[in-house]
């Protein structure tokens, strides 16, 4: 891969990077807020409405989901970094073939072909 296209999918990353940082950052502040009962200023121990418990458990669950995708896919970025750093950026791990170029345009961190993430799917 040339330098300049290697360069291109580095800055790709690196805003990629820097926005997830950000979402994880305020899915992590929404996530540890007061419930609404608290925020709404009621001093007693239950909610308002049991709904509501359920409600605010159900959000702070799906947030941390949400947060936990995004901290793998942090971490897939940061490996394509490194890859791109030891010039392996483009070469399957599994197999060592080559990722075509409108693999890494849609997922510009992935570390396998179409072929061998496929199978590693399927395990």
């Amino acid at each position: 891969m040339k330098k300049a296209e290697l360069k291109e999918y580095k800055e790709r990353l690196l805003r990629l990077r820097a926005r997830l940082r950000g979402d994880v950052n305020a899915m992590a502040s929404a996530a540890l807020r007061k419930p609404r009962s608290e925020a709404c200023g009621d001093l007693s121990s239950m909610p308002i409405h049991m709904a509501d418990m359920g409600t605010d458990n159900f959000e702070q669950e799906f947030t941390l989901s949400l947060m936990e995708n995004e901290e793998e896919t942090l971490g897939r970025i940061e490996a394509a970094l490194e890859r791109i750093e030891d010039g392996v950026y483009g070469s399957c791990l599994e197999c060592g073939g080559k990722i075509p170029k409108t693999r890494l345009n849609a997922i510009p961190f992935t570390a396998y072909c179409v072929k061998c993430a496929s199978k590693l799917e399927g395990r």
